[in-house]
């Protein structure tokens, strides 16, 4: 590529200043150090085997068919579903419907990083995971060559993105009334040698992901069925052992199956709000109806009186 010279060009390769920081030359034990404090518990006060609270809703986006919001205490995630419509510029027919999946980044959801509007190789890397794990829950058949629009924005990133955006897409699918074979659930941990970090958080990724001595380090994320007791989709970043990734596979199943209630107990007050609406609604519309047919027979005794 020619060079401007009537610019002043810096170097073609250059290093972020971020490596000469504190934070970024702190060695792993350092870095271990402020993340677990002598009583074994984690920064924020969590056990290791500790997920954090889990807060969920529906119906935040008022324009979408279905829409959720899950926010795991620093991680928050909004997801919008619409319509199924026609696949447009497609010569062959499709007899399994379609899920587009589109993940995007707020521009102030990464500490000390602002997210660029063009989507990035992360954004477009979390779409087609998005997409792997929900296909094998959605019944694809019931719609042939339609496709379903899945929106996924993420409002703030502190770690375990990637599960709290399979949880409220499965959530807002289930709002959306769109066909599904159970309800979709995934977690994630990080592993670091013989540390196992249940739902961590953005420090504790980097940790994990991080080179050190140890064998085993990096970050698991499982999606599942749980009544039908089968995993969607599975991804692995790190190097492990067979025993430990078989270790890290029970619980996460564990951890799946703990959030189906929550998920349950969201869909079944959304269905009796649903109902309670509709029921206001009704006692509206027939309330002006008597007061219409009221003021029909003032107005034909009015007209028989003339």
């Amino acid at each position: 590529m020619p060079l401007d010279y009537r610019r002043f060009n810096g170097p073609e390769d250059s290093v972020s200043y971020r490596r000469f920081t504190e934070d970024y030359t702190k060695d792993y034990k350092q870095f271990l150090k402020e993340l677990i404090d002598e009583n074994g518990r984690r920064k924020g006060g969590r056990e290791m085997d500790e997920a954090r609270t889990l807060f969920a809703r529906t119906g935040m986006i008022s324009q979408a068919k279905g829409s959720s919001y899950i926010e795991l205490k620093r991680t928050k995630v909004a997801c919008s579903v619409f319509d199924p419509r026609e696949i447009v510029h497609q010569n062959e027919y499709s007899t399994l419907g379609q899920l587009y999946c589109e993940v995007k980044y707020a521009p102030f959801s990464c500490r000390g990083e602002r997210k660029a509007l063009v989507p990035d190789s992360d954004e477009r890397a979390l779409s087609v995971a998005l997409k792997k794990a929900l296909e094998p829950a959605v019944c694809r058949h019931l719609f042939p060559n339609y496709q379903i629009d899945i929106f996924i924005y993420i409002l703030e990133n502190d770690g375990a993105c990637l599960p709290a955006a399979i949880n409220a897409a499965g959530l807002a699918l289930s709002d959306a009334a769109v066909p599904m074979y159970d309800i979709i659930t995934a977690s994630s941990l990080a592993i670091s040698g013989d540390k196992v970090f249940v739902d961590p958080t953005d420090d504790e990724e980097q940790l994990a992901i991080r080179d050190h001595e140890g064998v085993n380090h990096g970050v698991i994320t499982m999606s599942m069925l749980p009544e039908l007791q089968q995993v969607s989709d599975y991804r692995q970043i790190g190097s492990m052992d067979a025993d430990c990734v078989l270790n890290a596979l029970s619980i996460l199943e564990k951890e799946c199956k703990k959030i189906v209630p929550y998920v349950q107990r969201v869909l079944v007050q959304n269905a009796i709000n649903s109902f309670e609406q509709q029921k206001k609604l009704e006692a509206q519309a027939k309330e002006r109806e008597e007061a219409l047919n009221a003021k029909m027979e003032v107005w034909k005794s009015i007209l028989n009186v003339g």
